[in-house]
């Protein structure tokens, strides 16, 4: 498996992978309400708008298929995705290393906002919680996550 930053042609594979996990895994720990909304913040403009930054990480696996990805914006973790066929393979591992490796080049703190799939992996991980967040969303529904951060 390889991490590589992803360029314009990549949009369509990043906006795949963060649609495909988030309807196939979040239905399950959120109300129909949070699951919209997060599909809407993985628009296909915000994705367009990361890759042009340079912010966005694909990782691939030994027959060179993408799996996954990330977004860093300094020094918070983003839009860690992996396909969910492909989850439970080390390939998020992979790339939550990547991302941390980088941000601790030039910050002494990663920050990143859990969704409730991910949380026991990053207190496995040694983030802790640091802010608790409630947003409104569509259905009287309500998107709740933990801002977590730990030391480079």
């Amino acid at each position: 498996m390889r991490i590589k930053q992803a360029v314009l042609s990549d949009l369509s594979i990043v906006k795949k992978i963060s649609e495909v996990t988030i309807s196939e895994i979040y239905p399950h720990y959120y109300p129909k309400g949070a699951v919209d909304f997060f599909l809407t913040h993985h628009s296909e403009a915000n994705i367009l708008s990361e890759i042009r930054l340079n912010r966005v990480f694909l990782c691939l696996d030994a027959k060179q298929n993408v799996v996954g990805t990330v977004t860093i914006r300094k020094n918070e973790i983003c839009r860690l995705f992996v396909l969910p066929s492909y989850q439970g393979k080390g390939y998020g591992t992979e790339l939550l290393d990547h991302a941390e490796k980088e941000i601790s080049c030039q910050y002494s703190k990663i920050v990143l906002d859990a969704s409730l799939p991910a949380k026991k992996i990053y207190l496995h991980r040694g983030y802790r919680d640091v802010k608790f967040n409630i947003i409104a969303t569509e259905n009287s529904d309500f998107l709740c996550y933990d801002v977590m951060e730990k030391r480079a």
